[in-house]
């Protein structure tokens, strides 16, 4: 065999990718949650239970939860949009 084979580590920084550090506070309020489900079945069972252990572990000011139509889909701009604007940083995940 003979040929070149390149691998991909979804863990790694790839090449010649910047590194984005920005620092966040907690407001006063707390941490504004967003949740991005996929639309997967039980993605909502899963985000809500990781939902409550942030609850746990760090003050919340508020929780924006929106759906993605369809699993097989991006998530719309719009929700990003909306994402962007009530969260500080957004929780999503798959299930099965």
């Amino acid at each position: 065999m003979s040929g070149k084979v390149l691998l991909v580590v979804p863990e790694a920084p790839t090449a010649g990718a910047a590194a984005v550090v920005t620092e966040r506070r907690i407001g006063a309020g707390g941490l504004r949650l967003g949740i991005l489900d996929n639309s997967k079945g039980n993605a909502d069972h899963l985000l809500r239970f990781i939902a409550e252990g942030i609850k746990a572990a760090l003050p919340v000011k508020s929780v924006v939860s929106l759906q993605k139509a369809s699993v097989s889909l991006p998530a719309p701009g719009e929700i990003l949009d909306q994402l962007t604007a009530e969260a500080d940083f957004v929780v999503s995940a798959m299930a099965d």
